[in-house]
């Protein structure tokens, strides 16, 4: 037998391994399963629990998040879920609108869509906490024949809380495979054109459907922790650049487009200026009408739902505002899907 025989023999006798795909995974923050107590307290243990989302000694955290927050904070959480909850599908908005993104995008780039049928395109969605999780996709798309991997945290801002917590995730997922996929992480895009048009678009959609015109557009992003930018998180640098761009493709001035920080959590200092106290000095100082559109956040929550649709307008209007509008999130949109897809085809170059 030669050599060349010997070794086509060996190769026939070899277990078959699926492979030749490329796999896209799409990643938001996460969602509980469920608005009682328990299921809320498993998702806050495990985002709260994260060192990338809070920088405190872990001595030092754990019985202040084992023995206060986790004892207090789910029932708190879990009422503002109910609030917004997909009865429907028995699922949080989150959910269903990643799980909508993903089979757009799947019918966007999906098998054979980029043109390439010999390496052909597989999309799935996971959460960073809670579930499905980042692993278990992996694990999915390379049992379908994915040996390469992008992997899409949701974040157009890149935080080291967020973008870099997907990453970490993703890799410790990698550490335990025998077989390791390719793996890509895709990177911000806070001034991509396609994603800046998107955003405008939907801002002037919306406010031609009110029955007002808003006095001011405020730009609100999710806070972080000042600390982390005096670190060197580039992620309220980033946010500014979105809102210049923004304001520039608008044609809006500083003072029409003001931005502003939501979300924060604890007594530490976040970055400023901080959305509720925005909006309630604006309306002290006689402004009634003010519309906000959440840049930051690809798909609505409960954050943008609940927090800006319900807290922060209660806040407007009981300072003196009289008209307040909350812009929905760019979600499965064509707009919104346009960036998707723009972001996945530039990051899919040179694999297909």
């Amino acid at each position: 037998m030669t050599e060349a025989s010997a070794a086509g023999a060996a190769t026939s006798d070899s277990p078959a391994y699926p492979s030749g795909k490329v796999g896209v995974l799409i990643v938001n923050l996460g969602t509980p399963d469920a608005t009682d107590y328990w299921a809320m307290r498993r998702y806050l243990k495990e985002f709260l629990s994260d060192p990338r989302v809070i920088e405190v000694p872990k001595l030092l955290w754990w019985p202040i998040l084992n023995l206060a927050i986790l004892t207090i904070r789910p029932s708190l959480s879990g009422r503002k879920y109910a609030t917004i909850w997909n009865k429907d599908r028995n699922e949080s908005p989150l959910r269903t609108y990643t799980r909508a993104q993903a089979q757009r995008l799947a019918r966007l780039i999906g098998e054979g869509a980029l043109g390439d049928p010999a390496r052909p395109v597989v999309v799935d969605w996971g959460m960073r906490y809670g579930n499905p999780s980042i692993k278990s996709r992996l694990e999915a798309l390379q049992a379908q024949g994915c040996d390469r991997i992008l992997c899409v945290p949701l974040y157009p801002q890149y935080a080291a809380s967020a973008s870099a917590t997907v990453a970490d995730k993703a890799f410790a997922a990698l550490k335990t495979m025998r077989w390791q996929p390719v793996t890509r992480i895709a990177p911000p895009w806070h001034d991509d054109p396609v994603y800046i048009d998107a955003l405008a678009q939907s801002v002037r959609d919306a406010l031609a459907k009110l029955d007002f015109e808003p006095e001011a557009v405020i730009a609100s992003f999710h806070g972080i922790p000042q600390s982390y930018v005096d670190k060197g998180d580039p992620y309220a640098a980033q946010c500014v650049e979105t809102v210049r761009l923004l304001r520039q493709k608008l044609g809006f001035s500083d003072a029409r487009m003001p931005l502003a920080y939501q979300s924060r959590f604890g007594r530490t200092e976040w970055i400023k200026p901080y959305l509720d106290a925005t909006v309630r000095e604006m309306a002290q100082r006689g402004v009634k009408r003010i519309a906000i559109v959440a840049p930051g956040f690809v798909s609505d929550c409960v954050e943008t739902i609940e927090e800006i649709g319900v807290e922060v307008r209660d806040i407007f209007l009981g300072a003196g505002g009289e008209h307040f509008a909350r812009i929905d999130c760019l979600n499965d949109t064509d707009a919104g899907m346009n960036v998707l897809a723009h972001v996945v085809r530039r990051e899919l170059q040179g694999w297909i």
